[in-house]
């Protein structure tokens, strides 16, 4: 069962509420009895290993093969500028 959280509207103390995803949500704070929103609030649910989800995500990523050289309006050399005569940014 998710765990869904609660703020009031009137006392903003926030709830945690253990709740099957057919009940209805809460509407009446415990506390005050003052009108509930229900929060958004981010899940403790990880990928972690390989897969399709990292494709493009990795920290480590190289660059493609349509990635330029360099880049010509840099002020300076970009990492990959191969520094060449022939190279626009070399000069």
């Amino acid at each position: 069962m998710p765990i869904y959280e609660y703020e009031c509207q009137k006392c903003e103390k926030v709830t945690e509420e253990w709740q099957s995803m057919s009940e209805e949500p809460l509407t009446i704070c415990p506390a005050c009895n003052g009108e509930l929103k229900k929060l958004i609030s981010s899940s403790s649910f990880q990928l972690k290993g390989g897969g399709w989800y990292a494709d493009g995500y990795s920290t480590t990523q190289t660059p493609s093969k349509s990635t330029p050289k360099c880049d010509a309006k840099a002020a300076a050399p970009t990492p990959n500028c191969s520094k060449q005569a022939s190279c626009p940014c070399a000069s």
